[in-house]
């Protein structure tokens, strides 16, 4: 049975180690990077990830061009996005480009898990608002 493999692109190198923790933790393989262009590149290379999660903003390409970029590459790859704020404009162009999910920060670590889970055992699954 292959790993499950998860990229997170995220900024904040705090973030990015509890993400990497929690997600190990339970079970998952995990790559980090610093931005979206680095996940762009790491997608790229290795198209093996069961689903991405990224910041909304970061330096070089944020988490909604990285979505942007995926789609136009045609592919379903399951992204979620995390912020601590997300606007109106934010929340519908995500929805649009196919965000799998909206996470505010903070957000409970078991909410980030649970959506995993569902794209582990469902496929894609409705963005949550």
């Amino acid at each position: 049975m292959n790993p499950l493999r998860i990229l997170v692109a995220d900024d904040d190198q705090e973030s990015r180690d509890l993400l990497c923790e929690v997600l190990h933790a339970n079970g998952y393989v995990v790559r980090a990077v610093g931005d979206g262009a680095a996940a762009r590149e790491e997608l790229g290379r290795d198209g093996g990830y069961l689903v991405v999660i990224a910041d909304l903003r970061m330096p070089r390409e944020s988490g909604l061009e990285l979505l942007r970029n995926v789609r136009q590459q045609k592919s379903n790859q399951p992204i979620i996005l995390m912020s601590s704020f997300i606007s109106d404009s934010e929340r519908r162009l995500a929805q649009d480009l196919g965000a799998q999910a909206l996470l505010e920060k903070p957000f409970r670590l078991t909410e980030l898990l649970q959506l995993v889970e569902g794209v582990v055992q469902k496929g894609p699954i409705p963005i949550s608002t």
